[in-house]
C-alpha cells in the first residue's frame, strides 16, 4: 500500500508544527523545511484547517499552529482522513469476486494496517522533539552559527 503525496505532505506538516509549538510557523517556512512545494502545501493546509487539525491565523504576524495537542491528534485518523480509499484492489469488477478468499485477506490487511496506525498520536511521533527540531535547523534557531549539524 501506498499512502498518496497528501498524506505525506499533511503528516510533515503536523510534524512540523507540533516540533514549533511555542510559535506560529508560516507556510513558506515550513515548505522550505522540506524543501517541497509552497503551493501544494497551501491545499494541504487549508484541508487540515478545515478539519480542526490545524489553526490558522490571519494577518500580520499571523501563521498556522496545530488545531490541537499533538497527543490528541491520532495518525490513524489523520490518514482515514487525508487517504480517498482503501481498496487495493478492484474485486467489485472482477468475476471470480463472490469466490475469492482474497478480497477478505486484502480488508483484513488494511483493517491492521490501520490498527497500527491508530496505535500513535503526533506526540508519539514527535516525542524527541528536540532531535527532531535539530532536523531543521535554520527554521528553529535564531542563527545558523547555533545550530547543529546535520550527519548524513
Amino acid at each position: 500500500m501506498k499512502l498518496t503525496l497528501f498524506t505525506d505532505y499533511s503528516m510533515r506538516v503536523l510534524l512540523y508544527l507540533g516540533a514549533h509549538p511555542e510559535r506560529l510557523c508560516s507556510i513558506a517556512e515550513v515548505a522550505r523545511a522540506y524543501n517541497i512545494s509552497q503551493n501544494h502545501l497551501m491545499k494541504v493546509v487549508n484541508d487540515l484547517a478545515k478539519a480542526g487539525y490545524i489553526e490558522s491565523v490571519r494577518g500580520r504576524g499571523g501563521g498556522i499552529r496545530l488545531g490541537k495537542p499533538a497527543d490528541t491528534i491520532n495518525v490513524g485518523a489523520l490518514v482515514r482522513h487525508t487517504e480517498e480509499g482503501f481498496e487495493l484492489v478492484d474485486c467489485g469488477s472482477c468475476i471470480i469476486a463472490p469466490a475469492c478468499g482474497m478480497t477478505g485477506v486484502l480488508k483484513e490487511a488494511v483493517r491492521a494496517f490501520l490498527a497500527v496506525l491508530d496505535q500513535y498520536t503526533i506526540a508519539d511521533l514527535i516525542a524527541k522533539r528536540e532531535d527532531f527540531a535539530a532536523w531543521f535547523p535554520e527554521t528553529t534557531l535564531p542563527s545558523a552559527v547555533d545550530a547543529p549539524s546535520r550527519t548524513k
